[in-house]
C-alpha cells in the first residue's frame, strides 16, 4: 500500500505540475535530487497521513497490499475521542517478581521459581480498543 501511494501522488503531481519543488532540488553541492516521499494528504483542510505498519501483510501473508482508514476526529458535540483504550478495573498495569536462585535480591535463601540464580520483573497488562463510530473507519485490501 505504502508503494501504491507514493507512486499514484509522485504520478498526479507530474501529470498536473502543481508544484515542480516536490518533484526536484538543487542541492548545496550543486547535484540535483528527484523524486519526493509522500507522507500525508490535504484536500479541502482534510490531511491524510500515511505510516508504514506491516502489520496486516504479516497477518495475512499473501503480498497484497492494506490500508486502515481510522478518522480521528473527536464527537463535535460530546467531545468523545474517535477511539480509545479500555482495560479491566485495576488490569492496566500488573507487576510481577519471578525469584530464582538467591531471592530477588540474590543472596536469600527460600523458596524459588527458577534453578537460573537470577530474577525476573514482570510488567504486564490488559487492554483494549473501542473505535466509536466505526462508519468514518475502514480496512482497505489489494484485489
Amino acid at each position: 500500500m505504502w508503494h501504491d501511494v507514493q507512486r499514484n501522488l509522485s504520478t498526479w503531481l507530474a501529470n498536473f505540475k502543481t508544484c515542480g519543488t516536490y518533484l526536484w532540488s538543487k542541492a548545496a553541492n550543486g547535484y540535483v535530487n528527484v523524486g519526493a516521499t509522500f507522507d500525508s494528504y490535504e484536500f479541502a483542510g482534510n490531511t491524510i497521513s500515511f505510516k508504514v505498519d506491516r502489520t496486516f501483510s504479516r497477518e495475512y501473508g499473501d503480498n497484497k497490499g492494506f490500508g486502515l482508514f481510522l478518522d480521528l476526529t473527536a464527537d463535535k458535540t460530546s467531545g468523545t475521542p474517535a477511539i480509545e483504550m479500555f482495560t479491566l478495573k485495576g488490569g492496566d498495569f500488573i507487576s510481577n517478581k519471578l525469584p530464582g536462585v538467591g531471592g530477588l535480591d540474590g543472596l536469600s535463601s527460600g523458596l524459588v521459581a527458577s534453578t537460573v540464580a537470577g530474577s525476573k520483573l514482570i510488567n504486564w497488562g490488559y487492554s483494549g480498543i473501542a473505535v466509536f463510530n466505526p462508519y468514518r473507519s475502514f480496512i482497505l485490501r489489494e484485489a
